[in-house]
């Protein structure tokens, strides 16, 4: 295993390009795109290896950040990579009605993915081999001595389910050392320093069953969340930020009438390697004014709260 004292981000790319060119040949690869730091950095060594071999599926779950799907996909294609983006949020939000156990719904969203890649790699011809941008910290919750904290979508179970090779160049890493590698690549900041994002999206982030109209309500209140932390120079200080949509619902008064409405709460912490978090403390005047932009403009919310939560003995994401 890497870790910032050994790792020597040249040396391990030069590595790297080397080990995929022996292991896939002349063959093609197919890689699942999800606009994040991992997969990207995947994607980029092995467009590196073997150029127009690498072929990138993007598929838009309908659990993507506000406008997402369009931004990334056109900023994938200005990095050279050739890119197919596949639209198929109804059926994911058929695969997981009626979920709300988080476990089950993960699975679902994992399962839904293997199909709806499956349908799309099979339209590659000559595909042999399936790289994935998993990481070390992706592994270990995935199949801890304790139990597995939560599932994750690129660890067991894709590759079983489409008889392809697997490529990893980057499973022994941390989050921390894939950037450095990124940035050695010639990665911009905007995509290295990018905040982690959950393989299932905002799905992990909107507690209960998922719908469109839920997801909708998380979208606006998540983009004015992160946009602020930018307009205030606090994003690139936060290891990761998100909103998450509580299924409660509370009392409030808008106009001097009643209101029952949702509630949001705002997660940011810092991290080195995933493994452990903790809570950053944001000026008070920030936090005031992203709670009454997201109450003044978001419909059907009427409350917003901050997590304070370290991992342990909380997780990152609630879900």
């Amino acid at each position: 295993m890497y870790n910032n004292e050994l790792l020597q981000p040249a040396q391990f790319v030069n590595e790297q390009i080397a080990a995929i060119k022996e292991q896939v040949g002349n063959d093609i690869v197919i890689l699942g795109l999800s606009g994040g730091v991992d997969s990207t950095v995947t994607a980029i060594l092995i467009h590196r290896a073997i150029g127009d071999r690498l072929r990138c599926i993007f598929v838009d779950h309908g659990l993507l950040r506000k406008n997402e799907f369009e931004e990334v996909l056109a900023r994938y294609r200005g990095m050279g990579l050739n890119v197919t983006g596949v639209r198929a949020a109804d059926r994911f939000f058929a695969a997981c009605k009626g979920i709300t156990d988080p476990e089950l719904k993960r699975k679902a969203i994992g399962k839904t993915f293997i199909d709806v890649f499956n349908e799309e790699a099979r339209k590659v011809e000559g595909a042999r081999w399936l790289a994935q941008g998993t990481i070390w910290p992706d592994i270990a919750e995935s199949h801890s001595d304790k139990g597995v904290v939560k599932s994750h979508h690129n660890v067991g179970g894709l590759p079983e389910e489409m008889h392809l090779g697997l490529v990893e160049p980057l499973k022994y890493l941390y989050k921390y050392e894939v950037r450095e590698v990124g940035a050695e690549l010639g990665i911009p900041d905007e995509i290295l320093k990018r905040h982690p994002f959950p393989g299932p999206g905002l799905g992990v982030r909107c507690l209960g069953e998922l719908t469109p109209e839920k997801i909708a309500v998380l979208q606006d209140a998540d983009k004015i969340w992160i946009d602020i932390l930018r307009e205030e120079g606090w994003y690139d200080k936060v290891w990761q930020a998100g909103a998450i949509l509580v299924p409660v619902k509370t009392t409030g008064i808008t106009d001097g009438r009643r209101t029952y409405a949702g509630v949001i709460a705002l997660r940011a912490v810092n991290s080195v390697d995933a493994m452990t978090a903790e809570p950053v403390r944001l000026p008070w005047e920030l936090l005031d004014r992203v709670q009454r932009e997201i109450i003044a403009t978001v419909d059907g919310v009427n409350r917003v709260v901050f997590d304070i939560s370290t991992k342990p003995q909380a997780t990152i994401e609630w879900e």
